[in-house]
């Protein structure tokens, strides 16, 4: 593999089993980092290392529990044992399950446990990564938090969701907040609606058609659209980047939604 802009590092990617976090640690080791593979399927992770070892890089496949912190701080020993440190933490780590988001539904009728899992996973799991991989940053580095344009929208489900993705757009401000002067960043990405092979199979025709409607690009994003833009804020490139939150939506919130308008038009 060729040297590229994160030569060098050490990066750590959660969720990165699948989709979004599969192609951001693919796109991080494309670029030299060396990658800790981390998720809560062991199997799934170590498919994404072996798929980096394949193409060249160096990743290390970690079996992690996100909202552990016996786990976390465990995981992020590996890692720093392995490659001596971390540069670059993405985390992208979030309950996506239908035991979970499948069930954040209308709020009037939510179990609590659904709330509590969403926030343990998507929210806690991203505070317990920063506080363990900031003390293994000592010549500074880049931290980038997933989060989604659900964080600044409203819908008539996920609620839980929401509200996790609206915190972390606050909690990257106090991160870079907190260890600027040490030379961390801390941004987030938020993505639309990613049309992973998952998102495709669990959408009917009807709400894709919806979904592109919303759009004022014709295409939609990809896991390689936020993989390219976790690689921007991984490296020096973005060194004056922090406490930002970079929306990645084909358009959709810079205009009013027209389905909606147009359902709108059919109510009584």
């Amino acid at each position: 593999m060729t040297a590229g802009r994160l030569a060098g590092r050490a990066g750590l990617v959660t969720g990165a089993g699948s989709g979004i976090g599969a192609a951001c640690a693919l796109r991080l080791a494309a670029e030299g980092a060396r990658v800790g593979v981390l998720d809560v399927r062991g199997d799934a992770a170590e498919a994404t290392a072996a798929l980096v070892r394949q193409r060249g890089g160096d990743a290390l496949a970690l079996e992690c529990d996100v909202s552990a912190e016996k786990q976390v701080a465990a995981a992020v020993g590996a890692l720093v044992a392995a490659y001596g440190r971390v540069d670059v933490l993405h985390s992208n780590a979030a309950a996506l399950g239908a035991e979970v988001y499948g069930r954040d539904r209308e709020l009037a009728g939510l179990d609590v446990a659904v709330w509590d899992r969403t926030m343990e996973v998507n929210l806690r799991g991203a505070m317990l990564m920063v506080k363990h991989a900031v003390p293994a940053m000592p010549d500074g580095g880049s931290i980038v938090l997933t989060s989604s344009v659900s964080a600044f929208t409203g819908d008539e489900a996920h609620a839980a969701y929401g509200a996790s993705k609206a915190a972390l757009v606050g909690f990257a401000r106090y991160v870079a907040t907190m260890y600027g002067a040490r030379g961390i960043r801390c941004n987030a990405v938020a993505p639309a609606l990613v049309l992973t092979p998952a998102a495709e199979r669990a959408l009917s025709p009807a709400q894709l058609a919806d979904k592109a409607a919303e759009r004022l690009l014709p295409w939609p994003c990809t896991v390689e659209d936020v993989a390219h833009l976790v690689a921007f804020l991984a490296c020096d490139e973005s060194r004056c980047l922090t406490g930002q939150t970079l929306i990645l939506d084909s358009g959709t919130l810079a205009h009013r939604p027209q389905h909606a308008i147009q359902r709108s038009r059919l109510l009584p």
